[in-house]
């Protein structure tokens, strides 16, 4: 709704000196040591009127997301000028891997990505939905966008048992439920054959991470998918699908192929480590 997110941050930044004092004084009398954001830019500017120590780390932030939607507009200079001064308040912005370019932050340190890996219940969980031999097992996981597919009108000539979310009420032979399954995510993202999805952090670099191949949809006017897509296309088997395709469900090309490519070595999620390191550091006492 890009009316209302205009509206909002056209509110935020109305008497935005004001909210970056009222901030700070609530810092100062919680009286923390280190400020962290994922990714809020109003606690840093807050942090550092307030003299405390600021992070901030993610794949984005919103100072570029906010220049793509609304850095035509009359309006969004100066309310860019303040997004963008408070995320250089922070001593480090921590940008994970894979991410978005950030070129105009000036304290910008990358870092690997940050991903769980999962347990290899493969075996127990095609025992638990009695899988045929030839049947392959994907999972049908959008992340935090609420998309429903008519996974019940796809055909059931694809060889697939698909893993929905209960709340779909999809009840059919081909067609699990995620949540009876009782599987911690990444467990379940590790032993499925493959993972049907959109462009996301957090999926895109699990499912690498944990070796299993991905199907993605892009989706509409998302800036940071690029680099998402970028990386996986290197870090993983992955295939883009189109609109049509999902809503059909013409599906068994693209799974042939991300199962006919060679899979790449998985990357490392020491992201977690690094910005641990980088806190700790941080924390300890000032040497005199």
């Amino acid at each position: 709704d890009a009316a209302a997110t205009a509206a909002a941050y056209r509110e935020q930044h109305a008497h935005w000196a004001q909210r970056v004092t009222d901030e700070a004084v609530q810092l100062a009398r919680l009286q923390p040591d280190l400020v962290f954001t994922d990714v809020a830019y109003l606690p840093l500017a807050g942090a550092a009127q307030a003299g405390i120590r600021s992070l901030s780390m993610c794949s984005l932030n919103w100072a570029d997301l906010f220049a793509h939607f609304f850095g035509a507009e009359a309006w969004a200079a100066p309310i860019y000028g303040e997004i963008l001064d408070a995320y250089n308040c922070a001593e480090c912005f921590l940008r994970l891997t894979p991410g978005m370019p950030m070129s105009e932050l000036s304290r910008v340190q990358a870092i690997a990505p940050v991903a769980a890996l999962g347990r290899d219940c493969h075996h127990s969980l095609r025992e638990k939905l009695a899988c045929t031999s030839d049947e392959k097992i994907v999972l049908i996981a959008f992340g935090g966008v609420d998309k429903q597919v008519p996974v019940e009108q796809w055909p059931r000539s694809l060889g697939v048992r698909w893993l929905v979310p209960q709340r779909w009420g999809v009840d059919q032979g081909n067609v699990s439920s995620i949540e009876v399954l009782g599987l911690a995510f990444p467990d379940l993202l590790r032993s499925v054959d493959a993972v049907l999805t959109k462009p996301g952090y957090g999926t895109f670099t699990e499912a690498a991470c944990n070796g299993t191949p991905v199907l993605y949809l892009r989706r509409v006017d998302w800036p940071e998918q690029d680099c998402l897509i970028d990386w996986l296309k290197i870090n993983a088997r992955c295939c883009e699908i189109g609109e049509a395709a999902l809503t059909s469900g013409c599906l068994r090309e693209a799974l042939d192929k991300v199962w006919q490519q060679a899979a790449p070595a998985q990357p490392c999620p020491t992201g977690s480590a690094q910005a641990a390191a980088l806190i700790s550091t941080l924390l300890e006492p000032a040497k005199t």
